[in-house]
């Protein structure tokens, strides 16, 4: 399948190629994905572990509840106490 992924505030191409599923795309491609436009994207089963998702657009994503720390280092989010 063809997989194209624009910015986050433009309509320019951030990347762009073929695979198998989304999955195999976004895990073959994790690391290039800063400022990507990912918003309503399934990402339950992608590996996240060392993406840089930070400044993309992830609004009404899915990813798994076992997943929401993967998430926040990808996004460079710091959780501290309270």
């Amino acid at each position: 399948m063809k997989i194209k992924i624009e910015k986050r505030y433009s309509n320019e191409t951030r990347l762009e190629g073929e695979a198998e599923s989304f999955k195999q795309f976004i895990e073959e491609n994790k690391s290039d994905l800063r400022g990507s436009n990912l918003r309503g994207s399934d990402l339950s089963d992608s590996d996240l572990s060392d993406s840089n998702l930070s400044g993309s657009d992830l609004r009404w994503a899915k990813i798994k509840a076992s997943q929401k720390d993967e998430l926040l280092r990808a996004l460079r989010i710091e959780v501290v106490g309270d």
